[in-house]
């Protein structure tokens, strides 16, 4: 007979346009909570290991680039299942050898409860460490974007800027960027949901390709 499986809790995972899952967990600076970040927006990312060549590469992009994110009122959050110990003495060693202080809290997540929450250990890829995994959360708690990459894959940290730029313009503007989409460029209208709609875009001076398909440009 087959194993009965009705037992087995299976955590829900994060999604688009859901409250992020809450979170209190030790940190480099101390302990936080997701509430902790409210009225910002926060990049969380993991990482599979402190000590290892590609996540020092992607620790030091993501430092290069905190100023930069604070100035969109974006905080970094790190997490890997290290401790807190490691986390710190692989944080010195980023700055002895390479020169880049890393300003931002790291998680210390040994018994992996922040982790499971968000989906971060993928056990096909690897069942004692955590995937490259980012979460996009807004000042409301709200999950607004999520990107995995494998162990092997370092992701382009430009990305995270023009992902914030191209969100936080869609909320002010309410109209969604294409692709490739840097602030400047013009942005999609979004589609008439009426035929009455669609005659009228055709005429609203907006660079149209179609009624369904028109650009402007931003004030």
């Amino acid at each position: 007979m087959c194993c009965d499986n009705s037992s087995v809790t299976i955590p829900s995972l994060p999604r688009l346009g859901s409250p992020a899952p809450s979170f209190e967990a030790p940190t480099t600076h101390g302990t936080l909570r997701l509430e902790d970040f409210k009225g910002s927006w926060l990049i969380m990312f993991s990482h599979p290991a402190d000590f290892t060549p590609v996540c020092t590469t992607e620790f030091t992009a993501f430092a290069q680039i905190h100023e930069e994110l604070r100035k969109r009122n974006v905080e970094l959050l790190g997490l890997s299942i290290d401790s807190i110990y490691a986390h710190i003495a692989w944080i010195r060693n980023i700055e002895e050898k390479l020169g880049v202080k890393v300003g931002f809290p790291v998680i210390a997540d040994l018994n992996k409860e922040v982790a499971t929450a968000y989906g971060m250990v993928m056990p096909g890829e690897s069942k004692t460490e955590t995937s490259r995994c980012v979460f996009v959360i807004d000042p409301n708690g709200i999950v607004r974007a999520m990107i995995y990459y494998p162990l092997t894959t370092g992701r382009n940290i430009d990305e995270m800027i023009r992902l914030i730029d191209a969100l936080q313009t869609s909320d002010k503007h309410g109209v969604a960027t294409p692709a490739n989409w840097k602030p400047g460029e013009k942005v999609i209208v979004p589609p008439p949901n009426t035929q009455d709609m669609a005659e009228e875009r055709v005429n609203e001076g907006h660079e149209c390709t179609d009624w369904y398909f028109c650009k402007k440009n931003l004030p």
